[in-house]
């Protein structure tokens, strides 16, 4: 029996007209029954560009960048031939972001809700064109496959976060039986768009920077898919980023736990909550290039033939370190809570936290999260202390709190490095510590020398 499988281009395999065809040409050789799409690579940060100049600059200056994402998709649209039909669509897909622009620009007001209208038209305009492409590759086979685009947002269900939107996975789910009921006859390719979905009462939302592969995987999901592709840049998932370190090596597998691990704590391959959907319907996922279709790959499973105990690393750049004390903390009860209910109400996710008798220190992702109010709730219960300019190293592999002498190997390979915070024990698969962020290039390629260049 044929496999359904889900496939998910990201932006540099949607980069023009070349890209396009060889995105549909692995579509094809891959019996993809849906293809996933981004926006063309640098399109989102376009649109981005659009709404903040619309917003505070003057008409003309947010005309140009109008003229020039319709220029680089009229090109596009010009090479690959693209029928009247769906040149009709893309003019009107282009007109609309000009109204959304001349909207913004008129009440000076860019909230995140246009910004999310803006942001998808890249997602919107990229699979009109990429339909026409995959449709050309068909007929160029002889296949019986028809080429379908569907409108994402009549199955992907969202609530009402703009900017970063939660999907509804109970309504997504009945969605796509209703309208993606017929995929298993395998008579059809779906093209549709990462990264956007719609609220209950139809208002455009993204799932924030990145989500495209997060889309892909919710609607393979939604479609109980055996296989899900991220098809990217690069072949698979590296030991560690190849830029940072040349020696990095390609992993042929990796389990859901340890991928989880790396994604999270800074490996950029696959977004972060990738994972989750695939995760819950045992759908395995290949990580794979476009460009070098014929390179192994990476192949994320739940079960995994070999565990070794460092796979892989990662780092994450621009940490903010917390440190909150109090003598009141001293064998007193709800202390955590009031801290973590602090950042709930903030809305800000917490990565790492260790504690002592009367301290807490936690990491965040981003110094913008840390507001004064943040800081002004925090100081309310204690003193705070900030930090920045801080990288977050981890070491992914298996039974990591579990071996011993493997704290006293990583530290004896960074003695000179100053460590500000270490996590180790709530998981078997992570191991992570802070540096200052000029000295965690170097922990990185000093500990791969150590564990993985062996």
């Amino acid at each position: 029996m044929a496999k359904l499988i889900v496939s998910k281009f990201g932006g540099t395999s949607m980069g023009d007209a070349a890209c396009m065809l060889r995105s549909a040409e692995v579509a094809y050789r891959q019996s993809s029954s849906m293809v996933v799409v981004s926006a063309t690579s640098g399109t989102t940060n376009d649109l981005i560009a659009l709404g903040q100049t619309a917003e505070r600059q003057s008409w003309g200056e947010a005309e140009a960048l109008i003229t020039k994402i319709h220029q680089k998709h009229l090109k596009i649209a010009k090479e690959l031939k693209v029928s009247s039909a769906n040149m009709q669509m893309l003019e009107q897909l282009i007109e609309e972001m000009s109204s959304l622009a001349k909207g913004v620009h008129l009440l000076k007001d860019c909230s995140v809700k246009a910004m999310d209208a803006l942001m998808s038209l890249g997602e919107r305009i990229s699979s009109i064109l990429f339909v026409e492409a995959m449709a050309q590759v068909l007929a160029r086979h002889q296949s019986a496959k028809k080429a379908q685009w569907l409108d994402v947002r009549d199955v992907l269900r969202t609530d009402e976060t703009f900017g970063k939107a939660k999907p509804l996975t109970n309504e997504i789910l009945g969605l796509c039986q209703k309208h993606l009921a017929f995929l298993p006859e395998m008579k059809t390719v779906v093209v549709t768009q990462g990264y956007i979905g719609r609220t209950e009462d139809g208002m455009t939302t993204t799932l924030g920077r990145g989500g495209s592969d997060y889309s892909a995987a919710i609607l393979a999901e939604g479609v109980s898919a055996d296989v899900l592709e991220i098809w990217t840049d690069v072949a698979g998932i590296a030991t560690t980023d190849p830029r940072l370190c040349p020696q990095a090596r390609p992993i042929n597998e990796i389990s859901f736990k340890e991928a989880s691990e790396l994604a999270t704590f800074g490996a950029k391959v696959l977004h972060p909550a990738t994972l989750l959907p695939a995760i819950r319907k045992n759908i395995p996922v290949f990580v794979g290039s476009s460009f070098d279709a014929e390179a192994k790959g990476t192949w994320v499973r739940k079960d995994v033939d070999e565990h070794p105990l460092i796979r892989a690393m990662a780092i994450r750049k621009k940490q903010v370190l917390v440190t909150l004390s109090t003598p009141e903390m001293l064998h007193a009860h709800g202390f955590l809570f009031q801290i973590f209910k602090i950042f709930n109400d903030h809305k800000v996710s917490i990565d790492a936290i260790t504690t002592s008798e009367i301290s807490v220190s936690v990491t965040l992702d981003d110094s913008t999260l840390l507001n004064k109010k943040l800081i002004a709730d925090l100081s309310e219960i204690a003193d705070v202390h900030v930090e920045e300019n801080l990288s977050l190293v981890s070491l992914i592999g298996n039974n990591i709190n579990h071996t011993a002498g493997l704290g006293k190997e990583i530290f004896d390979t960074i003695s000179d490095i100053n460590v500000r915070m270490i996590c180790l024990g709530a998981s078997k698969h992570n191991f992570c510590f802070l540096v200052s962020e000029d000295k965690g290039p170097e922990a990185v390629q000093r500990l791969h020398k150590k564990f993985v260049e062996v």
